[in-house]
């Protein structure tokens, strides 16, 4: 059994915090850089350049790329022969609480706005830490813990949708609603996008598919043939739609789609579309 110390991982994720707000993936900038050079319409490609420059300030001068910091998510993977041993200040505490605490010190320590209210209605009064987090904690073979942080902007994540469709639809009909979404998405959302998809599973497990899809490389597809072809003929579809970068017109009105499946019962066929803005902020640490 492999023990790691509570602290090594409150670090770590303050640290990913940290990186998710000033800096912009590689990955995700390159493919600005594209979408720059193959635009045709002019004013879509200024827009392109200013986001491409944008990021450039934002890791040189290490402020926020975009004043919506984001909702931290968090994908863990602990491996099964690791143990986190808790703090002494905190004998009760799990790898959970060491993520929380973790996001806490990093919203406070970068100076990232703390965006997170304590219940939904009434009187939605601010944690003043940006917690709690969205924690999907699951146990995986080996001794790694892998923590994936996804700081998801509200403007985006509240144009996703999900849908269940008759088992009967044919692909078209799921493909057509798919575009459909990101349309509706619009200016609102801060396009481009990455759209990430999720095929199958359940009501929840289509979300969460979806969600999960964003932290794919931008250059990787689906491994299955049959997928990765209808990610190719989405992205064209949706960039067909003219919507184009911020709304203002042009050929990027999406980077890139990630689809995920699972298997589902033969007489469902949920479908979550996940709306990620331009600002495609993500980063992960293995412990």
């Amino acid at each position: 059994m492999r023990t790691l110390q509570y602290i090594q991982v409150v670090e770590a994720v303050e640290r990913l915090c940290i990186e998710c707000g000033y800096e912009l993936p590689t990955d995700v900038l390159e493919a600005l850089y594209d979408a720059e050079h193959a635009e045709t319409n002019p004013r879509a490609k200024r827009i392109l350049g200013k986001l491409i420059e944008n990021a450039r300030v934002a890791k040189t001068e290490r402020i926020p790329l975009c004043q919506d910091t984001g909702l931290a998510v968090v994908f863990l993977e602990q491996g099964a022969s690791t143990f986190v041993a808790p703090s002494p200040e905190k004998p009760a505490a799990t790898i959970c609480d060491a993520i929380q605490d973790g996001v806490a010190a990093g919203y406070e320590k970068g100076l990232l706005r703390k965006s997170v209210v304590a219940e939904p209605l009434g009187e939605r009064a601010n944690t003043q830490t940006n917690t709690p987090a969205i924690i999907h904690h699951s146990i995986v073979p080996g001794s790694e813990i892998k923590i994936s942080l996804m700081t998801k902007g509200g403007g985006c994540e509240n144009k996703s949708q999900f849908k269940m469709f008759n088992p009967t639809e044919p692909k078209e009909a799921v493909a057509d609603w798919i575009v459909e979404v990101v349309r509706q998405a619009g200016a609102n959302a801060c396009p481009p996008f990455v759209v990430g998809v999720g095929l199958g599973g359940d009501f929840e497990v289509s979300c969460l598919l979806s969600k999960r899809s964003l932290l794919r490389e931008m250059g990787q597809s689906h491994p299955e043939p049959y997928y990765a072809q209808m990610e190719r003929e989405l992205l064209a579809a949706i960039n067909a739609t003219g919507l184009g970068p911020q709304g203002l017109g042009g050929d990027a009105t999406a980077l890139k789609v990630c689809i995920e499946t699972a298997p589902c019962h033969i007489a469902s066929l949920p479908v979550a579309v996940n709306i990620e803005c331009h600002s495609h902020r993500h980063k992960t640490a293995i412990l």
